[in-house]
């Protein structure tokens, strides 16, 4: 009779084992036991002692396998429509958890777990579904949402060669005057730290202003141009009316939401400074957006 072969498959075998060892481990109480003399008499006594990081590490090692496989899989929803993966989002997760570990890692599970615990959530250190709502209401939490129309004295002219497009027509280089003054000293920042990469990217200076205040006219001729449209841009109430909110240009389509677009923006060095260090100037993102940011200093 021919003999039978069992399939060996490594990463779920890995995966089996690292629980093992979590539950093995877990169940028992980290101790060291010390002996010592009275009289003639030897005393034992166990002393508690603090998990080893090897252990935190072997619990969330299942956590990342799973992180690794949903990363361009997680089916979740925002604004009624369904979203595919979380990798887009991986610089605003890992800064809201305080985290540069890979979102693939143990260490990057273990650090949602404890982001996770304060949130309230099952701190499984896995992104699903109930943790990506979570961390769109934190990041949505942080816009000003509050769309008043800004007093005429209050808007100023901004200089054409920080726009994007040199040919934009004067009515659209208006802003908010504390924004472009916070704006600069953002700019004058991020040409210190970026250096070269500062530079200019595949269709113009990375930074470079997009688009700013727009009139409730103006955008309503927008909407009418393109009624069917479902970008944010659009809509009917526009944070650009406050002159408070600034596209930026972080490198490919300027404005695209195609994923490819979106995916290949989050990943320049102009997009990853933004999110590191644009709140330190009263700059918070939309996050679908990576380009859309809008200051709001009393955060």
């Amino acid at each position: 009779m021919k003999g039978r072969f069992l399939r060996f498959d490594p990463l779920n075998s890995f995966a089996f084992i690292a629980g093992s060892l979590c539950l093995l481990l877990g169940g028992f109480a980290a101790s060291a036991q010390t002996t010592t003399k009275a009289g003639s008499m030897r005393v034992s006594r166990t002393v508690k002692t603090a998990p080893s990081d090897d252990l935190r590490i072997i619990r969330f090692t299942s956590a990342a396998l799973k992180n690794k496989d949903q990363l361009s899989k997680l089916a979740w929803s925002f604004g009624g429509k369904l979203q595919n993966g979380w990798n887009i989002y991986v610089p605003l997760i890992s800064r809201s958890m305080g985290t540069a570990a890979l979102p693939d890692s143990a260490d990057f599970a273990s650090a949602l777990a404890d982001w996770q615990t304060k949130q309230g959530l099952n701190a499984l250190g896995i992104v699903d579904a109930e943790t990506m709502s979570k961390f769109v209401s934190v990041w949505q939490a942080q816009r000003q949402f509050r769309y008043l129309l800004p007093d005429a004295d209050r808007l100023i002219s901004a200089p054409i060669d920080e726009f994007f497009d040199q040919t934009r027509s004067p009515e659209l280089l208006k802003l908010d005057s504390e924004t472009y003054s916070a704006y600069k000293k953002m700019i004058a920042a991020a040409e210190r730290d970026l250096g070269p990469q500062f530079q200019a990217g595949s269709g113009g200076k990375y930074l470079s202003i997009i688009s700013a205040y727009r009139s409730p006219e103006y955008q309503a001729a927008l909407r009418r141009k393109a009624p069917n449209s479902s970008r944010s841009a659009l809509a009917k109430f526009s944070a650009h009316s406050t002159g408070r909110a600034l596209d930026i240009y972080v490198g490919g389509d300027p404005v695209s939401t195609k994923d490819a677009n979106r995916q290949l923006q989050v990943e320049t060095p102009a997009y990853k400074w933004l999110v590191k260090n644009a709140s330190r100037f009263g700059f918070y993102p939309y996050f679908y957006e990576p380009w859309h940011w809008e200051y709001v200093p009393e955060k």
